[in-house]
């Protein structure tokens, strides 16, 4: 069932059950976090999609939307000593944008449906080999050896490594739109031994502050 809720243009993507930070700035986002706090605590979701082309600042800054994005709920709303606003996230659930309204509130609102979370053809063995391969993909692209524990449902082990492979906001875009649980787990194998042979055709891998562990689930 469609419904509309507000939104937050980011460039990223968001994946359910991820955490994700916030600072805010701009009036018109600390207007929707006002908003939002105004509301009962079930009903602080806005959503977050990823912008396609353009830039995040400026009223003029966004040029284009992905169409798949993620709800977001409140956890943390806290001023900071700069003026701006320190929020956390966590992502909730997948949306398709159905169309922008012609709002006159200070951000964007939208029409949105739900969508579904079909396991698709993904047995044991496919979350079995992601799970595998991840760690390989962590010990040779990170450096880091020490051991994690990654979720058992399959599902929710798809949207962690999706939010912690070191690829470009495309190819995250199109995880978070595959069509079921199984076809994201066989794109993650895919991009996973494509980096990885990549890295392996390298001289050297610039340095760079990459993230010792997967983004923390909800």
């Amino acid at each position: 069932m469609a419904e509309r809720i507000p939104l937050f243009p980011l460039g990223t993507v968001l994946f359910p059950g991820v955490v994700l930070p916030l600072r805010i700035f701009e009036e018109r986002y600390r207007q929707l976090l006002a908003d939002l706090l105004d509301r009962p605590e079930a009903e602080q979701v806005f959503g977050v999609l990823a912008i396609r082309e353009g830039r995040e600042v400026g009223a003029d800054g966004v040029r284009s939307l992905y169409e798949v994005g993620c709800t977001a709920r409140l956890r943390l709303v806290e001023p900071t000593e700069d003026g701006s606003i320190r929020a956390v996230t966590s992502g909730a659930r997948r949306f398709r944008l159905l169309s922008l309204d012609p709002s006159t509130a200070p951000y964007p609102t939208a029409r949105v449906e739900p969508l579904p979370e079909p396991l698709g053809e993904c047995p044991p063995a496919l979350a079995d080999a992601v799970t595998r391969l991840f760690l390989q993909y962590r010990a040779e692209l990170l450096g880091v050896d020490a051991a994690i524990e990654l979720p058992a449902d399959p599902g929710r082990l798809a949207y962690v490594v999706a939010a912690s492979l070191l690829i470009g906001i495309a190819d995250q875009q199109r995880l978070l739109a595959a069509p079921d649980v199984g076809a994201r787990l066989r794109a993650e194998q895919a991009l996973m031994r494509r980096e990885r042979a990549i890295a392996a055709n390298l001289p050297s891998v610039p340095g760079v502050n990459l993230p010792r562990s997967p983004p923390a689930p909800n």
